[in-house]
């Protein structure tokens, strides 16, 4: 039930926000926003998964200042 209020609650502060970022946007340099743009419940991408990696990657990234490449379910 708390969810279902913050779906509701964030369904109309985002439709807010969006009127408010289309009246204050210069047309010829950005496109309108959609509500969905502010909404964190918005679902952006549905068929887009998580990238599961192994926990050193965790080190390799922030201790040793390597950054691995991405899965190959990701390049294709």
């Amino acid at each position: 039930m708390l969810e279902g209020r913050q779906r509701h609650e964030w369904s109309i502060a985002s439709s807010c926000l969006s009127v408010i970022a289309n009246l204050h946007r210069d047309p010829k340099r950005t496109r309108s926003f959609k509500p969905s743009d502010f909404d964190p419940f918005a679902n952006r991408h549905p068929t887009q998964r998580p990238i599961k990696v192994d926990v050193s990657v965790l080190k390799d990234v922030f201790i040793d200042g390597k950054f691995p490449d991405l899965p190959k379910e990701v390049h294709g």
